[in-house]
C-alpha cells in the first residue's frame, strides 16, 4: 500500500520545498512528487501545511521521564526513552552511559543488548562517555570513576556487547595507541571530549583516527592567545563536533562562531538528562537547567526540536540547515546511510511540526504514530 503524504512543507537537505508529496510504500520513501500527481490508489495524508522534516538523531542521551539510564542502566529506562523520544519526534538515538564503575557499564551492556531484540526501532545503541576521560577537565563525571584505559578492558566489552556500542567519547591524549586503534578497528566511533588536550595533541589525533569531538567547548580547555588549545585545532581539522545550543551550556554567540568555523560538520544533541536521587548522578532540575548537588552544571533539560529551534531562533541558523544538524550530520556521522534526508530509498522516518515548533506527529518506518494535524 501507498501512503502519500501531501499539503505540506518538506524539509530536507538544506532547502525547504512546497506543493509536492512523498510517497511511501512500507518502511521506505519511494518517490517525491506533484502533489497533483498523487496515484489514486494511494491513501492520502493531509499535512495541513505542517512541515515535514527527517526523523531527528540524538547521539548523546542519558535518560527520560524520571528513569536515568547513565545511572541505572536498566531495560526500563531504554522503553522509557524510546518512548519519550519518539513522542519527541527523535527517530534515531544513542542511550548513553557516563563514567561509572565496571559493573554499572557492563549492566549497561547487558541491558542494552536484551533490549535491542525488542524495542521499537529507534534505539540505536550505546554511547559510553568514559571513563577514559581527564580528570582536570571532568565537568560533572565522578572523579573517583575515571581512569586510563586498557586493551584487556576494552577487548572484554566489544566482545560482550556484540555490537551495541557504537560510540565511545574519550580523553585521547592519555590513551594508549593500541587502546584507540582497537576501538576504531572494531566500529566505535570515538569522540574525543572531556579533555585537555593542547593544540598539537589535537592536530594529531583528530580525523586520525578520532572523528568526532563531544560538546564543543564544555569540558575542554579555552582558546587563550598564547596557548592556543584544543578548540582552534577543532576549528582547523574539522571533525564531526557535537554542541549543546541550550544557550546555557553554550551561549548562543560561541554556537554562531562554531557554525561558521564547522559548517556542515556541527551537529546537535541534547545531553539531556532527567531528575533522580539514586546512584553515582544525583540530577536536580532548577527551572531551565540540571545540576549535581554542588551546583556544578550536569546535562540539559532541551529536546532535539529544542535545540534546532534554538539555532533558528538565537544563532541565526535557517531552519532547512537547523534540521541537517539535528538528522542529516549525525546520520553521516554514526554512518546512517538511509536517514537524515527525505529522498527516495532512505527510511520512512519523520518528525511532523508546525512554525511554533510543536510536534504534530511522527511518522516512523512509515507509520504514522501519533496524529494531532
Amino acid at each position: 500500500m501507498i501512503t502519500a503524504f501531501h499539503n505540506l512543507q518538506i524539509i530536507s537537505g538544506g532547502n525547504i520545498t512546497r506543493g509536492k508529496a512523498v510517497l511511501v510504500n512500507g518502511n521506505k520513501i519511494i518517490d517525491i512528487i506533484d502533489q497533483n500527481a498523487i496515484p489514486e490508489s494511494a491513501v492520502k495524508t493531509d499535512l495541513n501545511g505542517a512541515f515535514l522534516a527527517p526523523g531527528l538523531i540524538d547521539l548523546q542521551i542519558y535518560g527520560s521521564g524520571g528513569k536515568l539510564f547513565a545511572g541505572t542502566p536498566v531495560i526500563e529506562a531504554l522503553e522509557r526513552m524510546e518512548t519519550d523520544l519518539m513522542e519527541q519526534g527523535t527517530t534515531g538515538f544513542f542511550a548513553t552511559i557516563g563514567t561509572n564503575t565496571n559493573d554499572i557499564v557492563e549492566q549497561g551492556i547487558e541491558s542494552a543488548k536484551i533490549y535491542r531484540e525488542r524495542c521499537k526501532g529507534n534505539f540505536l545503541g550505546l554511547h559510553l562517555e568514559g571513563p577514559y576521560l581527564n580528570p582536570e577537565k571532568k565537568g560533572a563525571h565522578p572523579a573517583k570513576f575515571i581512569k586510563k584505559g586498557t586493551l584487556a578492558e576494552v577487548e572484554k566489552w566489544i566482545s560482550m556487547a556484540d555490537g551495541v556500542i557504537k560510540m565511545m567519547t574519550i580523553a585521547p591524549e592519555l590513551q594508549d595507541q593500541e587502546v584507540i586503534d582497537y576501538l576504531h578497528d572494531h566500529g566505535v566511533i570515538l569522540s574525543s571530549g572531556h579533555s585537555n588536550a593542547t593544540y598539537q595533541q589535537g592536530k594529531s589525533f583528530l580525523n586520525n583516527p578520532i572523528p568526532a569531538v563531544t560538546h564543543l567547548f564544555n569540558a575542554m580547555p579555552q582558546m587563550h592567545h598564547r596557548e592556543p588549545g584544543y578548540i582552534p585545532a577543532i576549528f582547523e581539522e574539522k571533525p564531526y563536533t557535537s554542541i549543546v545550543a541550550d544557550g546555557i551550556h553554550v551561549d548562543f554567540a560561541m554556537v554562531r562562531l562554531a557554525k561558521r568555523e564547522l559548517g556542515d560538520k556541527l551537529f546537535l544533541i541534547t545531553d539531556a538528562v532527567t531528575a533522580v536521587t539514586e546512584g553515582a548522578y544525583h540530577h536536580q532540575f532548577t527551572g531551565d537547567r540540571y545540576v549535581m548537588p554542588d551546583g556544578t552544571l550536569s546535562g540539559s533539560c532541551m529536546s532535539m526540536l529544542k535545540a534546532a529551534q534554538n539555532c533558528v531562533e538565537h544563532v541565526g541558523i535557517s531552519l532547512a540547515e537547523a534540521i541537517n544538524m539535528a538528522s542529516l550530520y549525525p546520520a553521516q556521522l554514526a554512518k546512517l546511510n538511509k536517514k537524515g534526508r527525505i529522498v527516495a530509498g532512505y527510511d520512512a522516518d519523520f518528525i511532523i511540526f508546525n512554525t511554533a515548533f510543536e510536534v504534530q506527529a511522527t511518522v516512523f518506518k512509515g507509520e504514522l504514530l501519533t496524529k494531532q494535524v
